[in-house]
C-alpha cells in the first residue's frame, strides 16, 4: 500500500506542474493567459454543463475523465496553440511524438494498473475515434473560441486568423461531436470575423 502511495502522489504533484503551463488562449475577461491546469478544470465543466449536445450514447463521465488528463502531456511539451505556425505546429509529427514521448513518462509515474488505464484513456482521446473522445474533442475546441470571443478576439488578432481558418482548424472537429454546437459558436464567430 505504502508503493502505491508513493507512486499515485508522485503522480499528482507532478501533474501539478500543469498549473504553471501557459496557454496562448486568454482568461475571458482577458486580464491575462489561462494556464494548461485551469483549461482542463474547464473542460471537464463544460462537459458537466453541455453533456445534453453529446451524441446518443456518450459516456459524460469517461468525457470528463479524458477531459482532465488530455493536457497532462503539456508539462513536458507546452502549449502548442492550434492557430501557431499557420496552423501546422499543433498536428505535426513532431509534437505528436513529444507528446507521446511525455504521456509514456507522466502516466508511467502511477502505479502501472492505473498507469495504463490513464494512458489508454489519453491515447483514445488523441485518436479522438470513440464517440467519447469525438466528444471531449469537439468540447476542446469549443472553450478557446469561446474564451476569444469574449476577449476580443484572443488568439484569433495574435495568430492573424480568417473565418476560414477557424472553420478548417477549429469548426471540423466541433461539428463531428457537437455539430448543434458548432451551429451556434459559428454564428457567434462569424459576427466577430464581419467586425
Amino acid at each position: 500500500m505504502s508503493q502505491r502511495l508513493e507512486a499515485q502522489f508522485a503522480f499528482l504533484n507532478e501533474a501539478d506542474r500543469l498549473k504553471s503551463v501557459l496557454r496562448a488562449t486568454t482568461l475571458v475577461d482577458g486580464s491575462r493567459p489561462e494556464n494548461s491546469g485551469e483549461h482542463s478544470w474547464h473542460l471537464a465543466l463544460y462537459a458537466l454543463v453541455l453533456a445534453d449536445h453529446a451524441a446518443p450514447g456518450v459516456d459524460i463521465n469517461r468525457v470528463i475523465r479524458m477531459l482532465l488528463i488530455h493536457d497532462l502531456v503539456e508539462i513536458d511539451v507546452g502549449d502548442v496553440p492550434i492557430h501557431s505556425a499557420n496552423g501546422q505546429a499543433h498536428a505535426s509529427a513532431e509534437t505528436a511524438a513529444a507528446e507521446a514521448r511525455a504521456a509514456e513518462r507522466i502516466f508511467g509515474l502511477l502505479p502501472p494498473d492505473l498507469g495504463a488505464d490513464l494512458h489508454a484513456l489519453w491515447q483514445e482521446f488523441e485518436a479522438a475515434q470513440t464517440p467519447d473522445a469525438v466528444f471531449a474533442k469537439s468540447l476542446d475546441r469549443v472553450q478557446p473560441v469561446m474564451a476569444n470571443l469574449m476577449s476580443g478576439g484572443g488568439t484569433w488578432v495574435t495568430y492573424d486568423v480568417t473565418a476560414d481558418q477557424l472553420e478548417a482548424r477549429v469548426g471540423v472537429k466541433i461539428a463531428k461531436g457537437a455539430p448543434g454546437l458548432w451551429t451556434w459558436v459559428q454564428q457567434k464567430s462569424l459576427s466577430w470575423f464581419q467586425r
